[in-house]
């Protein structure tokens, strides 16, 4: 479903450093408002962002249900979301929302699909788009009670990308409830295959790419941020601490063993090429949970996070480096 492309004027992104860390993940109910989730957001603060992006998930059944049961536990509450806003404020952060959906049964959101055309008795894209919007409607008008600086509409819905028409429809009606600029996460290499980047301010992705080919990914999306004359950020970015992952990175299931430096040079390696290219806004890294283990786990620990890590020396260098040169 195709829809003639409508030009706007893209709402720009504050100015100043987009130095995020993706906070909350995966936001269960009554996991943002305890003591342990206000220590773990002080504690983000070592590493200088100048940006959170909090990010949580509904879920649905399976990937062809078409209800999203996002009022439902564990799913947030508006309040949850409120809590983390007033923190993340009182830490002088910037704030992205990034609702998004997971599926139950552990399929990947990018799966999430239906038949090209409908069959009777058969689930439809219409069915399940229905929900979804309701369910981002509903955080765009809190994202404008918050004076959120950035909101997603989606994040890597790989199959549904396709649904230009529908995509559209929805960034039109987010416009109206919400007056800063939006932008939608795609996945890892479709950067330049999404046809509807217009309808949003900010491009972005999920750049999980394998250590050693950062400059030809780099040179990819970069045409095609030149040929729509937009913003762009990494959404999401990062390396589990193992030895396995700079060569997977975007794989949290990966087998193998826990090991800071292999993430620290991963972090490296990426930030310097980002470094060579100032059309990058930035980068949200992936990501800090709203409990974090004890800092004596840390070198066993090969998720994400940094915290207590050689990795976050790193983080905390190149944010703290690049905020200083583009300081307005």
């Amino acid at each position: 479903m195709a829809e003639t492309a409508v030009t706007t004027t893209p709402r720009a992104l504050p100015p100043g450093a987009f130095h995020a860390m993706t906070w909350g993940w995966t936001g269960v109910r009554g996991t943002w408002t305890s003591p342990a989730a206000k220590a773990s957001m002080d504690a983000m603060t070592t590493v200088h962002p100048t940006w959170v992006v909090l990010a949580y998930a509904a879920l649905q059944d399976t990937a062809q249900s078409t209800q999203i049961h996002w009022q439902d536990a564990p799913a947030l509450t508006d309040d949850d979301v409120r809590s983390a806003v007033a923190q993340a404020r009182s830490l002088g952060l910037k704030v992205c929302l990034k609702p998004t959906v997971n599926v139950a049964d552990g399929t990947w959101r990018a799966h999430i699909g239906f038949f090209d055309r409908d069959v009777p008795g058969e689930p439809t894209w219409d069915e399940w788009f229905d929900s979804y919007d309701r369910y981002i409607l509903h955080h765009a008008r809190l994202a404008e009670e918050l004076g959120a600086e950035m909101f997603a509409i989606g994040c890597e819905l790989v199959r549904a990308d396709a649904q230009e028409g529908r995509w559209r429809r929805l960034a039109a009606r987010v416009r109206e409830a919400y007056s800063g600029p939006i932008t939608y996460n795609c996945d890892k290499y479709q950067e330049d295959r999404l046809t509807w980047w217009d309808a949003v301010d900010v491009i972005s992705s999920s750049g999980y790419y394998p250590t050693g080919t950062w400059d030809q990914n780099l040179a990819r999306i970069r045409a095609v941020a030149e040929q729509h004359a937009q913003e762009f950020v990494f959404l999401e970015a990062g390396c589990p601490s193992r030895d396995t992952s700079p060569q997977r990175p975007n794989d949290w299931s990966l087998p193998g063993t826990p090991d800071e430096q292999a993430q620290a040079d991963y972090l490296e390696e990426m930030f310097t090429a980002l470094a060579r290219e100032p059309w990058v806004r930035g980068v949200a890294l992936w990501d800090w949970p709203p409990e974090l283990y004890p800092p004596s786990q840390a070198a066993t620990n090969g998720d994400y996070c940094v915290y207590g890590k050689v990795g976050a020396a790193v983080v905390a260098r190149h944010f703290a480096d690049a905020g200083a040169s583009t300081a307005v």
